[in-house]
């Protein structure tokens, strides 16, 4: 529900890299520069796909290809920067000279794409990201904790694994060292996060610095050596762990921890919006085209806000009135809040016990929308105890050949405290039929390019999984109104993201202008309020995406089903919007207005 698809930030913002020996890059320097003549426009997708790859080696691992497992370049040196810059400028030359004409309606999509894809990254990369290397929740050093753990996507079934991951860690430990002076020049340059998101970033590292092997997070992978590994080998793999950890990434996370409790917190700003670093206005406008793929302006989406919140707003008097509560609708909040009947449970297996009953409930029902179903197994879990503290419910992909399992993490910090009554709500939209539908299905078509399976458009992405929570009473569910009171609360949150965001980043609101609007619209406690608000002050414009995704694919059903009246086939109108994986909304919108034309 609130921090979606780790993978997607690693794709469209941070980790955009792999270090490659002289000999690859003369190969790939001579195959990009070969005669588009020479190449049908399938094997140029491929290529496009493949160097990707190369240049992000933490993508590949989580797709499931493990020929970068060892590598994590330096993503923040000038020399990556020309690199990326460089991959994309000779692409998007290369794809111009593709004419229309010669190619099927489902590469001309393609061609569209891959277009949107070099335009978008290489306008980010003319601001100064690389200044803001760490922050509370979307970095790349939390994605490495995931991988630490031997429990995500890098695999610790070989000895050429475990090997693999402590080569990886030698240029982590050198990002490490990086992020440090990218911030000492951020300091300088005036890119520094505010106080608020530098006091979350000091736990998480300072966890990371403890002397204690046995109970550090990168120690994990030792207490999982197969037993089928020699008692050499164990011990081989115990002493290059011990000596990694102690000489190399336990330095390295002590280092930036102590600057970043000194110097940079003292340096952190007292603003909340983004404006307010250089040339941070151009900077948010770029976020909203990025994450909505519209040219819908600040203004107009603030506005598109407050309208949501109003009309979700008399639909949840209707939900007060059917329980019987007489007290006004803010008090209402507190009371479904504070609802002891709402927070049922003392351990946490009992919470995750809970989202396989959801999934049990509504298989049934899940026939009547969707013939096409994924192959690639699911998993719900509880999210690991060094990010729970701050993290949001998320889902994570499935590998490509669907040996490792889509997984829906949910923080449990504390099961006597956790409320259930958006529960319903939010296994749609992390886990079936949201991103696990969604992001499984396109990797298991045999239609879409391989680019295109990893591919990752907010707008697309997560308004699909808001639009699959409006489809709960179709599948079963919401027959207790405080769970249909959840999936409006769900919805509400997502149109008050509309209001906050724009408002601190375009609009000179501060944080606690953003905590009291959402405390007054919504039902979230105001600790996961805090969160959500200082996870957008982190990533401005992510959160706009969900809304403006959900309400496109609501206009486009609306549309057909008027258009095509009897003729209108749920499960076919589905399987058009999932067929795609994800697109730009414009692209999306023409696909869908062909079919209709189509099938009049």
């Amino acid at each position: 529900m609130k921090k979606s698809i780790v993978i997607a930030l690693i794709a469209s913002t941070l980790v955009l890299s792999c270090k490659e020996n002289k000999q690859e890059k003369k190969s790939n320097a001579t195959e990009i520069e070969a005669p588009v003549n020479q190449l049908s426009f399938d094997q140029f997708l491929k290529n496009y796909y493949q160097d990707g790859l190369k240049l992000n080696p933490v993508n590949a691992t989580f797709a499931g290809d493990n020929r970068f497992n060892d590598q994590f370049p330096n993503i923040l040196s000038d020399a990556y920067a020309n690199e990326i810059k460089s991959y994309y400028t000779d692409y998007k030359k290369q794809l111009a000279q593709y004419n229309d004409i010669d190619l099927t309606e489902s590469q001309k999509m393609s061609k569209a794409v891959l277009k949107w894809d070099c335009d978008i990254n290489l306008e980010r990369l003319s601001f100064r990201q690389d200044l803001f290397p760490i922050d509370q929740m979307w970095s790349i050093n939390l994605v490495m904790g995931q991988l630490a753990s031997g429990s995500s996507a890098q695999p610790f079934n070989t000895v050429s694994d475990y090997n693999n991951w402590l080569k990886r860690l030698d240029g982590y430990v050198n990002w490490l060292a990086s992020a440090k002076s990218k911030m000492e020049e951020g300091v300088k340059e005036g890119y520094v996060l505010p106080k608020s998101l530098i006091v979350k970033v000091l736990p998480q590292l300072k966890a990371l610095t403890i002397d204690d092997l046995e109970k550090h997070l990168f120690y994990s992978p030792i207490k999982k050596i197969p037993a089928s590994f020699t008692d050499e080998e164990k011990k081989l793999i115990t002493s290059g762990f011990t000596k990694a950890l102690q000489e190399k990434v336990i330095p390295a996370y002590r280092n930036l921890y102590d600057y970043m409790n000194t110097t940079y917190l003292e340096s952190g700003r007292f603003s909340t919006g983004i404006a307010a670093i250089p040339n941070g206005k151009s900077y948010y406008d770029h976020a909203i085209k990025n994450y909505t793929t519209t040219t819908l302006t600040a203004d107009q989406i603030h506005q598109l806000g407050l309208d949501e919140v109003a009309r979700i707003s008399a639909e949840m008097e209707k939900v007060k009135e059917q329980v019987g509560y007489k007290g006004d609708l803010k008090s209402f909040f507190n009371h479904v809040r504070n609802n002891k009947d709402l927070m049922p449970f003392t351990e946490p297996k009992q919470i995750i016990d809970n989202f396989n009953a959801i999934h049990e409930k509504m298989k049934p029902q899940i026939e009547k929308l969707f013939d096409l179903k994924p192959k690639t197994p699911f998993e719900v879990r509880r999210t690991e105890a060094f990010r729970e503290a701050s993290a949001s419910a998320e889902y994570n992909p499935g590998s490509l050949d669907g040996t490792r399992p889509g997984i829906f993490y949910t923080p449990i910090p504390d099961a006597s405290k956790y409320n259930v009554y958006s529960d319903e709500s939010l296994f749609l939209h992390e886990a079936i039929p949201g991103h696990h539908f969604q992001i499984s299905l396109t990797q298991e078509s045999n239609e879409l390019p391989e680019f295109r399976k990893t591919l990752w458009y907010s707008a697309y992405g997560e308004g699909w999984a808001l639009y699959t929570e409006s489809l709960g009473k179709e599948l079963g569910l919401y027959t207790d109104p405080y769970q249909y009171f959840g999936m409006l609360g769900a919805e509400m949150h997502r149109a008050i993201r509309l209001v906050v965001d724009t408002g601190m980043h375009a609009k000179n609101w501060t944080r606690e202008q953003a905590i009291q609007y959402s405390l007054d619209n919504e039902a979230e406690s105001e600790a996961g309020i805090t969160s959500e608000i200082e996870r957008y002050m982190a990533n401005p414009g992510q959160a706009l995406s969900y809304k403006i995704g959900q309400l496109k694919i609501i206009e486009l059903r609306k549309k057909a089903k008027k258009a095509l009246g009897d003729k209108f086939d749920i499960k076919a109108f589905h399987n058009e919007i999932l067929e795609t994986g994800c697109i730009p909304l414009a692209l999306l919108e023409n696909k869908i207005d062909t079919w209709i034309s189509a099938n009049k």
